[in-house]
């Protein structure tokens, strides 16, 4: 696979060619490719999902001079979560790059858009090893950082679980609770699909990265449900 066409794509040239491949390789890839001396992008996407946070934390931090913590922390989470960066990936035509097992390879759902979230971030790491911190910030700003101001004029940072709870109380008078439905996946890659109740009643599911990505998602789809 020539790697030299996406770096020409994201306008930096890789100093350490093998890093760059080691950002897109699946851990599903190795169990099919067993001679390949390179790991799989795991550690990467350790570093990057780090170097990204702090990023982006910074930006927001600068930008909004006047605003406190709670709105930058949702501000935060609309930019860096899987939707947002599995987006960026497509645009980025990162998916052609993918280093998958066939089965893997097949999978066109959820799954795959997980897939290009954490390849971003493990991106996002190899710039930061290779190119250092001016070079992945400015990549991280032209490619994530700049759609901030339409975040923010749509709403999509709103805290769905507050906006659904105040909801419950005031027309059902009881306060939402939420239960892991199913949780799938090794420790480094769990995915977790929670139900949110009112009393009994399952209003809604979601699914996420985490337990905290799967609350807000059922809590959005929830307020749809309920019409609230």
């Amino acid at each position: 696979m020539d790697f030299s066409l996406f770096e020409k794509n994201i306008g930096i040239n890789f100093t350490e060619k093998r890093l760059l491949k080691q950002a897109f390789i699946h851990r599903s890839y190795l169990n099919e490719n067993k001679g390949i001396n390179l790991e799989h992008n795991e550690r990467l996407e350790f570093l990057g999902d780090a170097v990204l946070e702090l990023i982006s934390t910074v930006f927001l931090y600068k930008k909004y001079p006047t605003k406190h913590e709670g709105d930058l922390t949702a501000y935060r989470s609309a930019l860096v979560n899987a939707v947002t960066l599995s987006e960026v990936a497509s645009k980025l035509g990162m998916e052609q790059f993918l280093l998958l097992s066939h089965g893997e390879s097949k999978d066109k759902g959820k799954a795959r858009q997980i897939i290009l979230a954490n390849t971003m971030e493990a991106l996002i790491g190899a710039i930061y090893l290779d190119q250092g911190y001016d070079v992945t910030e400015k990549f991280v700003h032209d490619n994530v950082l700049y759609m901030i101001d339409t975040v923010v004029a749509s709403g999509s940072f709103v805290d769905s679980k507050s906006h659904f709870q105040e909801k419950a109380q005031e027309f059902a008078g009881v306060t939402p609770s939420y239960k892991v439905l199913k949780e799938n996946g090794p420790d480094h890659d769990k995915h977790f699909t929670v139900g949110v109740f009112l009393r009994d009643e399952k209003v809604a599911e979601g699914d996420g990265k985490s337990k905290q990505e799967a609350e807000q998602k059922a809590a959005t789809a929830a307020i749809q449900a309920k019409s609230w």
